[in-house]
């Protein structure tokens, strides 16, 4: 395999950096196969923390909740509320973190027979508590306000809500100022004033903290003696929301995140949620959830209420206890996400046209449009930064008022180039992290952002054309290739951030049988000089050069890079591999 030259995708593949050394260790200690090792290697895992990474625990990586500043508040006051038996409002976000971190509150709170209404904003309402959560749940008599996965900087409105009576708890897990809104309790891992003993904690997703919360409030109860003469809910049944938020917030599965995943997904494949397991029979989920499911199969649909229809479906769905109810809400759920399809397909084609029938000054996707959905300007800008390997900036222009999202490559830091934007006076609103961000602006400086973004890039980049690189753990043979391999690989789920699916090349392979099924995938089975083969398919590859490829090959010989997984059709256990990339052998 020439590692140095590009292939079919016009990717350079280079393998993954591991220490040797720490590899050969891992080998002896654990037992484990070279390129588990490996891996486990290049993912920073000791010999002494190999344990806890293939069986987290929940016991041995959960802190004492306390830790966190303003726990020990929030508690007390949602106890108190638990004893009094108050009515209670939750505002949550419109995407799937904000629904799971809402519904994980709401089911423990009405376990206990409480009244909770929980406000989830629509994107016209925007991001965040309004005043018009607060009046709606003045009007319902509600004084005892919580926020999740939101609050943190809302200083105005809950400053004012705070002046109007309400007690406000906010559990959130974004970026803090130095000043906190004056409510109650602001529990939030990334508050400036954070002792840091447990830097895991930053990486929870707000779900993750919503839990811990409750936890704590569970304690409070106990102590207090509520439990001496009422029934004490099961926390643990609660872990298949917190899984799902945590995998669909993308955020690093290691730790206490891995814990609480690998424990959700266990009871995720109970079938106890009626929202959850209705989602999962309209989405053709009939085996044991992984967190790819949870990341492709049911997050999107929960996430296109939000996007594209009601924002508070998701809450809804993961909140009801009838399975009718939770069919209906499945069904709509699912039309909607068809619906967000549909919307992203325009709106991805228009972006394509405008920016390929106009000569690009800077080296950058910059596209806008007045007829684009805000719901899925996030998706097409992560869509065009794949297609060019640029950074992509897409924008909805409605009334005079510019809504952008922008993804990145590696070298861009999209968080710096908003904020500095947002310093300059050209963006009213913006945010974000390295390689994702949100933002806004009037439409008489789309301009002047373009000029900036551009300049920005064009320095960062000094002028050169960025190869894009496909980073893989091993190379095996096809013979290598089996089930076996397979479920060892297995074994280091759940993957997704800061622990991916591994990516395996197997070498000097024929491509036998092609064929298009579906929306444009390509199959095949994978041939060697011995005979046998392995089941491969090219997901959406059909109209691209990996497929033609494939479709095209006359007994030549090609390198596949992509992932092992056990196939399991009509009751048996069998291997496929997906192909991601090929070179010429």
């Amino acid at each position: 395999m020439n590692d140095k030259k590009k292939s079919l995708g016009g990717n350079l593949w280079v393998k993954t950096s591991a220490d040797e050394r720490q590899t050969e260790m891992l080998c002896q200690r654990s037992g484990l196969p070279y390129l588990i090792c490996r891996i486990l290697a290049s993912r920073g895992i000791t010999a002494e923390g190999v344990e806890s990474f293939l069986n987290p625990k929940l016991q041995n990586l959960m802190p004492n909740p306390s830790c966190l500043k303003d726990m020990d508040k929030a508690a007390k006051r949602l106890a108190a509320a638990v004893w009094a038996g108050e009515k209670i409002g939750i505002i949550g976000d419109y995407d799937v973190d904000g629904a799971t971190s809402s519904s994980v509150l709401r089911r423990f709170l009405e376990f206990f027979g409480l009244t909770v209404r929980v406000h989830i904003p629509d994107r016209e309402e925007g991001y965040g508590p309004s005043l018009q959560a607060f009046e709606e749940f003045a009007a319902q008599n509600i004084r005892l306000a919580v926020t999740t996965d939101c609050g943190t900087t809302a200083f105005e409105v809950l400053d004012n809500a705070a002046a109007d009576g309400f007690d406000v708890l906010v559990v959130d897990h974004h970026e803090a100022e130095a000043r906190l809104p004056k409510v109650v309790a602001v529990v939030n891992p990334k508050r400036l004033d954070e002792d840091n003993d447990y830097p895991y904690l930053k990486y929870l997703a707000a779900v993750g903290v919503v839990f811990l919360l409750i936890v704590a409030v569970n304690r409070e109860l106990r102590n207090s003696g509520y439990y001496e003469k009422h029934a004490a809910p099961d926390l643990l049944q609660l872990l298949d929301l917190v899984a799902l938020g945590t995998v669909c917030d993308v955020v690093p599965l290691s730790g206490l995140n891995r814990a609480y995943v690998k424990q959700g997904l266990k009871i995720m494949s109970l079938r106890q949620n009626e929202g959850i397991k209705a989602l999962s029979d309209i989405a053709g989920l009939n085996e044991a959830p992984t967190a790819f499911h949870l990341g492709y199969v049911l997050g999107p649909r929960i996430n296109a209420g939000g996007r594209v229809g009601d924002a508070s479906a998701g809450n809804r769905l993961l909140c009801t206890h009838d399975a009718e109810t939770a069919k209906a809400l499945a069904e709509e759920l699912n039309k909607f996400n068809i619906e967000r399809k549909d919307i992203e397909a325009y709106v991805l084609l228009q972006a394509i046209e405008q920016l390929e029938s106009t000569p690009q000054e800077y080296p950058m996707a910059f596209v806008s449009g007045a007829d684009w959905h805000q719901g899925v300007v996030g998706i097409v800008a992560g869509k065009l930064k794949e297609r060019y390997n640029l950074p992509a900036f897409v924008m909805s222009v409605e009334h005079d008022e510019v809504k952008g999202s922008a993804r990145s490559i590696p070298g861009i830091d999209l968080g710096a180039l908003i904020m500095s934007a947002k310093e300059k006076g050209i963006l009213t609103k913006g945010g974000g992290h390295i390689m994702a961000a949100g933002f806004s602006l009037n439409e008489e400086k789309m301009e002047d952002f373009r000029r900036f973004a551009g300049e920005y890039i064009r320095g960062k980049l000094g002028g050169e054309t960025v190869t894009p690189v496909v980073e893989f753990d091993g190379v095996v043979s096809l013979s290598g290739a089996n089930l076996d391999l397979a479920e060892k690989l297995q074994s280091l789920e759940p993957f997704g951030a800061g622990n991916p699916e591994p990516r395996i090349v197997i070498e000097n392979v024929k491509i036998v049988r092609p064929s298009i099924i579906g929306s444009g995938h390509v199959r095949c089975f994978l041939g060697g000089d011995n005979g046998g083969g392995l089941k491969a398919i090219a997901f959406r590859a059909a109209d691209n050069a990996i497929g033609a490829a494939m479709l095209q090959a006359n007994g030549e010989r090609f390198d596949v890079a992509g992932q092992l997984r056990k196939d399991i059709w009509q009751g048996k256990t069998y291997v496929q591999f997906i192909i991601e990339d090929m070179m010429a052998a």
